[in-house]
C-alpha cells in the first residue's frame, strides 16, 4: 500500500464572484469540478499566447476550474502555456489540472520509466508540484498492466500525482485494472476519458458505460462537440475547407447528421442558446458524465462551452436527441 500524499486542498476555492458556480464530484474522488473540462489542445497550435490566456481568463471568469491538457498537446507547449498562466494569475490552488501521458515524443509509452519521466517533466512544464488527475493516454497491452498501475501509484503516493484515470481504454481494460489494482493495494482508476458525442456514441454506450457505473467512475467525454462539427458552424464541406481546424468535422458529414445540426439548432432556439451549448448538455444529462471536454480557439467561444453548466433539457429534448442520433 502507498502511503497517504500531503495534504492539499479537496478542491478549489472560488472567489465570491463565482460562489455559486455549479461544481460536480468527479467520480470516488474528493475533486469538484465544473462541468465543462476546458481542453487544452488549442493552446500553442490554433490559439497563441495572448489567445490562449484570455480563452482561459474568459473560462475563470465564467466560473471555470477545470483544465484538460496532455504532455503531447503542441510538443508540451500547452502545458507550458497553462504553467505559466497559473503562475502569473498566482491561482494554481483554485484550478483543477488534468493532463496525460503515453504520446509524449520524449517519454512515450506507458512503461515505469516512461510514466515516471513523464510525470516528471509535465510537473515543470505546468509549474506546479501536484498534477490533480493524470490520464493514461494510450493502451498498451504490451506493457504489464501491473507495471503501468504501480508506477502510477508510486506516483500518488509521493504527492505527485492525486488521482488517475484512463483515457480510450476498453471496458475489458478497465476491468482488468480495477482487478490488479486490488491485486496489489494500488491506488483504483477514478476516471475515464473516451470519444464520445451526439454523432459517435457506439464507442461508449454499451459495456465501457456499463463498467463506467459498476465503478463509479467519472466520465470525461472527449471530441465532445466532434471535432466544432456540432458547434453548426460546417454547414456545407466548403466550410471545412476554410477552416484550418476543420478535417476532424469532415468524417461526420452525412444525412443523420445534418438531422441532428437540425435537431440541435430547433432546440438551441427554444433555449435562447447556441446548438454547441446543446449537445454539451445532452452530454451531462448521461449517467456518470461529469464534464465533457471542450476547446475554444478564442475566448468569444467559451461563453457557450460553459451554458451548458445552467441549461437543463426536458425529458422530450433528451429523448428527440437520442433518436435522431441513433
Amino acid at each position: 500500500m502507498t502511503q497517504s500524499p500531503p495534504p492539499l486542498p479537496l478542491q478549489p476555492r472560488p472567489s465570491a464572484l463565482h460562489a455559486h458556480a455549479p461544481r460536480r464530484l468527479l467520480g470516488q474522488s474528493s475533486l469538484r469540478v465544473f462541468p465543462l473540462a476546458l481542453s487544452g489542445n488549442t493552446f500553442g497550435w490554433t490559439a497563441d499566447t495572448a489567445a490562449t490566456d484570455a480563452i482561459l481568463d474568459a473560462y475563470r471568469d465564467h466560473g471555470g476550474n477545470f483544465i484538460d491538457t496532455a504532455d503531447s498537446y503542441a510538443g508540451g507547449r500547452s502545458e507550458i502555456m497553462i504553467g505559466n498562466w497559473m503562475r502569473d494569475r498566482r491561482n494554481r490552488r483554485d484550478v483543477v489540472i488534468a493532463t496525460k501521458v503515453g504520446k509524449s515524443a520524449d517519454n512515450p509509452g506507458v512503461t515505469q520509466k516512461a510514466i515516471t519521466r513523464s510525470i516528471t517533466a509535465s510537473l515543470e512544464r505546468l509549474r506546479t508540484d501536484y498534477i490533480d488527475l493524470l490520464y493514461l493516454h494510450i493502451d498498451d497491452s504490451e506493457v504489464a498492466f501491473e507495471e503501468t498501475l504501480m508506477a502510477v501509484d508510486a506516483a500518488i503516493g509521493a504527492g505527485k500525482i492525486r488521482f488517475a484515470g484512463a483515457s480510450d481504454h476498453s471496458g475489458n481494460r478497465l476491468i482488468e485494472a480495477r482487478v490488479i489494482a486490488a491485486q496489489l493495494g494500488c491506488s483504483p482508476l477514478a476516471a475515464v476519458q473516451n470519444r464520445y458525442n451526439l454523432l459517435q456514441r457506439r464507442q461508449f454506450e454499451g459495456t465501457l458505460a456499463s463498467v463506467a457505473a459498476q465503478q463509479r467512475l467519472a466520465v470525461m467525454p472527449r471530441f465532445a462537440l466532434a471535432g466544432g462539427f456540432l458547434t453548426g458552424k460546417y454547414r456545407t464541406r466548403a466550410d471545412v475547407l476554410a477552416s484550418t481546424r476543420g478535417r476532424e468535422a469532415t468524417q461526420h458529414f452525412s444525412r443523420r447528421a445534418l438531422r441532428v445540426l437540425a435537431v440541435l439548432d430547433d432546440i438551441a432556439a427554444q433555449h435562447g442558446v447556441a446548438p454547441a451549448t446543446i449537445a454539451l448538455a445532452w452530454l451531462l444529462a448521461k449517467p456518470n458524465v461529469v464534464a465533457p471536454v471542450a476547446s475554444a480557439s478564442n475566448p468569444g467561444q467559451v461563453a457557450d462551452l460553459v451554458a451548458c453548466a445552467s441549461v437543463r433539457l426536458t425529458r422530450n429534448q433528451v429523448v428527440d436527441l437520442d433518436r435522431v442520433s441513433a
